[in-house]
């Protein structure tokens, strides 16, 4: 991962000021650790007239699986191979813009004691990146960069120059030259916008991403024209982080047309007025309608088959009703994250007795899941492939038999009303399939029939009239000896009249 900052000058205004302004020495190759690899800063030319600093950032795979966000449950099929041999060491994305962050901090502050006059004013600058991933392509880069600006190059690289008819990938050779700008200005533009093309983010995007856009797009980030783009991107479509700094964007922009603070702008409400109320999370709702099946149909021993971090377990360790509740899980980092949620290490003998951690896979038979009143599979279903299907099926309803299961999964048709779902997509990384209602409602039907379930189908979450609700539920509920006793005599009769009538 590659990237050279380039600058011009005179005798009597050396181009090597650039060392000064990056605090690090023209005659020096130095080292920096980051937590996914080594940065180095090293000058390929470094005289009066010319001077280029380059950041190499060496990335260690296997500490950037290992620091990584997690893929849910156990990630695509490929994903043992994806996460080591990818294109993450070699492109420009987050990686590198952490590591300008890290590396040239009091440069992108526009903070330089020795040479105070140059950091403020412009600079002759040409940035090369030769590897930067551009989901929208050059036609994106030019939109984001040239209103800064740049004049722009963004040359697409093919995907094999051998066979030029399969087209060009989603890579640009990048080249940016501005004489109007000073190294700060350059440094915040490439830290929000290098993530921002390449889509992505290799940590986990918290509320303190705010944050850190506004800082960086102070001066340029209010006006432009793209800023939506932008700031959807950078806080890697999480519409909340994104809405909170429009909001704030929108605050600064009207302080500037009126040549105010913005503490003067933003003075409408009282700071101790409450706020609105917050809408109940889908995950919340989620629960809240699992536990009310429970209630209905009198479980007080329950299964929470694919039990993940235990947040289902927990929310019913606070009902007394339920007696015992065993989560089950095939990851064993899930049960021990779920282990330290429920604080299992500190909890009283009583409340201990009631809650059980398995590791387990659903593909198979397990005695300890039989004899529970009800089993539920929150949100687990679409994380199998459809041929595995068959295994879990017999696994929870042929050999486990609860009186009762609940299975929860996404609505597909609801996608196209979440904003920040890519069209085509599905709600997660780690999802193999994501059904529309009646797919979900055939496959529900036709388990009912092979195992002796009824089945009944509710909302969960917003009933949307035209796609239905975010999240679609079956309630199985076994029949007894008697009511499959008189089914099969209703089917032969019917099956005995209908032969006569032929």
């Amino acid at each position: 991962m590659f990237l050279t900052i380039s600058t011009t000058g005179t005798a009597e205004r050396p181009a090597t000021d650039l060392g000064f302004l990056l605090h690090k020495h023209p005659e020096k190759a130095q080292a920096f650790s980051t937590s996914y690899g080594t940065a180095h800063v090293l000058y390929p030319e470094a005289d009066a007239e010319r001077c280029t600093a380059a950041l190499l950032l060496e990335v260690d795979p296997v500490a950037l699986v290992r620091r990584g966000k997690g893929k849910g449950r156990g990630g695509a099929p490929d994903a043992a191979l994806a996460q080591y041999v990818n294109d993450r060491p070699y492109a420009a994305s987050s990686l590198l813009a952490v590591a300008l962050s890290s590396v040239f901090s009091s440069a992108m502050r526009g903070v330089c004691t020795a040479r105070p006059e140059r950091a403020a004013e412009p600079l002759p600058l040409r940035i090369d990146v030769p590897a930067l991933p551009a989901r929208g392509g050059p036609a994106l880069v030019r939109a984001l960069f040239e209103p800064l600006g740049w004049t722009v190059s963004a040359e697409p690289v093919a995907l094999d120059s051998e066979f030029p008819e399969w087209g060009d990938s989603r890579y640009v050779r990048l080249v940016l030259q501005s004489q109007a700008l000073t190294l700060s200005a350059a440094l915040r533009h490439l830290y929000v916008l290098l993530p921002v093309l390449d889509d992505a983010k290799h940590y986990w995007v918290s509320a303190d991403e705010v944050d850190k856009l506004l800082r960086a797009g102070e001066g340029w980030l209010p006006g432009h024209p793209e800023q939506k783009l932008i700031t959807s991107r950078f806080l890697s479509r999480r519409w909340s982080l994104t809405r909170q700094a429009m909001e704030r964007l929108e605050l600064v922009r009207l302080a500037e047309t009126d040549d105010a603070d913005v503490e003067e702008i933003d003075n409408a409400v009282a700071a101790e007025t409450e706020e609105e109320e917050k809408p109940t999370p889908l995950a919340v709702r989620r629960r809240d309608a699992i536990t009310a099946v429970l209630h209905e149909t009198g479980a007080a021993r329950v299964l929470d088959l694919g039990c993940g971090q235990g947040q289902l377990v927990q929310a019913l360790l606070k009902d007394a009703r339920f007696t015992e509740i065993v989560g089950v899980d095939v990851s064993v980092r899930a049960l021990t994250i779920a282990s330290r949620r429920l604080k299992l290490d500190r909890m009283g003998e009583r409340q201990a007795a009631r809650v059980k951690l398995l590791q387990g896979s659903l593909a198979y038979t397990d005695t300890r899941l039989k004899g529970y009143d009800a089993a539920v599979l929150s949100e687990v279903i679409e994380h199998l492939d459809l041929p595995r299907l068959p295994a879990l099926e017999y696994a929870v309803f042929g050999s486990a038999r609860p009186r009762t299961v609940v299975v929860t999964t996404p609505n597909v048709e609801y996608n196209v009303r979440w904003e920040s779902l890519p069209a085509g997509h599905v709600r997660h990384g780690d999802h193999r399939f994501e059904w529309t209602r009646e797919e979900f409602r055939a496959w529900a039907h036709a388990v009912a029939e092979r195992h002796g379930y009824d089945v009944e189908f509710r909302p969960v979450g917003p009933d949307d009239p035209e796609v239905g609700p975010p999240t679609q539920m079956a309630v199985f509920l076994k029949k007894t000896e008697k009511t499959e006793k008189t089914e099969k005599l209703d089917k032969a009769e019917k099956s005995e009249k209908e032969a006569k009538a032929a």
